[in-house]
């Protein structure tokens, strides 16, 4: 039988004056046969997302303790929110705060050094020795469905160096993957199948002000004309998603060569970006990562929001949108009141954090909200004065994998520890394993 005019193949671009753009997944290409319809299987995907140095845990004897302690006071699902992760309170039914969970290897390094193996469970104690981080794990196996295995990302770049490491992600040797942190270059790297060459009619196209958007819109109108309603209506919020993205690029380039005032280089990556507001340059980052989950262009995702130890750009955030000290020294200082200030910083990382999971929601594909089929996992290495244990974590999405969301629980150490987490996710992304790194086996948990 021939190929119906609405039938698409699985990967569809638009194109138009030298730009491609990768599509969403449509209704129409479900087809693994001219004669028949089939139902897609659903992706699973997978997301992490780190800010370093900790959070703000003043002692209960503290008058900031009430307002400001990151973790709630009681577990279970009658938990009230404090100031620090107030911006989260619309999303409790997707999410899960958790407690207690640590790596036993990174107990007794310092907490700067366990944002390394945050993601690995590794042995950095004496001789460096990392191993496979598990959103690797899982772009191995996830790899086949997609056209990248991973996006690697971070504030900063690179890979840093070993205990102050700028990426998440390490290869089956332990060894650093390189993150990226430039937004138009990921832009334009992931989601051209030219591979990031841009052409010069799109280099000639920026200058004159012409948007992505504007450049495909005729192949879009052409497209638009062999889809069915729901996919039109996909191809709209598509094109508005890129328009979004496309417009924050545009907002940070203008600012390039615009030279920031009081700003202290010295731990400063000068490859990134100093201009755009922090808020600005994480959101227009998390546009990008939902872009990536929106065109399955990848399955799984990290992020390092920012750097440990004061290094890097990251570090500057509290100072540019909040008029604080450093994030770093927050963490150290003990005049009267940093509690509050750290809090605030705090607050600030959950606004981000609330900002990616609501657009992960609001956007849909044919299996529903991307959300519901993503799990997505939110934390630092340490807890609070650098003590690389009781991690603060919170686990979002994956209602449709199984997961049980509304709660806080604070696990025991003594019985349970990070990695252990790590293969209940894992499984939940159809990946059969029993371990990962020094895991004693699954979670005990009814959450995943």
């Amino acid at each position: 039988m021939s190929k119906k005019p609405w039938h698409l193949d699985r990967r569809t671009f638009l194109r138009g004056l030298g730009v491609t753009c990768m599509l969403p997944y449509f209704e129409g290409m479900a087809m693994t046969s001219f004669s028949k319809l089939a139902e897609p299987i659903t992706p699973k995907r997978l997301c992490f997302l780190y800010f370093p140095n900790g959070v703000g845990l003043p002692p209960e004897e503290s008058p900031y303790y009430k307002d400001w302690s990151w973790f709630p006071k009681i577990q279970g699902t009658q938990y009230s929110l404090t100031k620090s992760l107030s911006p989260l309170s619309a999303h409790r039914g997707d999410m899960s705060i958790m407690g207690g969970l640590s790596h036993p290897y990174s107990r007794n390094v310092l907490g700067h050094m366990a944002g390394d193996s945050f993601l690995t469970g590794g042995d950095l104690r004496g001789e460096y020795k990392n191993s496979i981080s598990v959103d690797q794990v899982a772009a191995e196996q996830l790899s086949k469905h997609t056209r990248f295995p991973s996006l690697i990302l971070s504030t900063d770049g690179g890979v840093g160096y070993k205990s102050r490491t700028s990426t998440l992600s390490f290869n089956s040797s332990g060894k650093p993957m390189p993150s990226e942190h430039l937004q138009r270059e990921i832009f334009e790297r992931y989601f051209s199948p030219n591979g990031g060459n841009t052409s010069s009619e799109r280099r000639k196209s920026i200058h004159q002000g012409k948007k992505i958007v504007d450049l495909v819109l005729e192949d879009s109108k052409n497209l638009k004309n062999r889809l069915g309603s729901n996919d039109k209506a996909k191809l709209d919020e598509y094109l508005t998603s890129l328009n979004q993205v496309e417009k924050q690029l545009n907002r940070n380039e203008k600012w390039l060569d615009v030279p920031m005032k009081e700003f202290d280089s010295s731990l400063i990556n000068l490859d990134v970006d100093p201009t755009a507001t922090p808020e600005d340059y994480v959101r227009s980052m998390i546009d990008i990562m939902v872009l990536g989950f929106q065109t399955d262009a990848t399955r799984v995702i990290s992020y390092m929001m920012a750097r440990e130890d004061g290094m890097g750009f990251g570090d500057n955030f509290p100072k540019i949108a909040l008029g604080l000290q450093g994030h770093h020294t927050i963490s150290h200082d003990r005049h009267t009141g940093h509690w509050e200030e750290w809090g605030r910083l705090d607050q600030w990382y959950a606004k981000q954090f609330a900002y990616f999971i609501d657009k992960m929601k609001r956007t849909k594909d044919v299996h529903g909200s991307l959300l519901d089929n993503t799990l997505i996992l939110y934390g630092s290495s340490q807890s609070t004065n650098h003590n690389a244990r009781n991690c603060p974590l919170i686990l979002a999405g994956g209602s449709n994998m199984g997961v049980n969301h509304g709660s806080y629980t604070k696990f025991d150490e003594k019985k349970e520890r990070l990695s252990n987490l790590f293969v209940n996710i894992l499984n939940k992304l159809d990946i059969e394993t029993e371990s990962f790194s020094d895991s004693t086996g699954k979670l005990s948990t009814s959450i995943i």
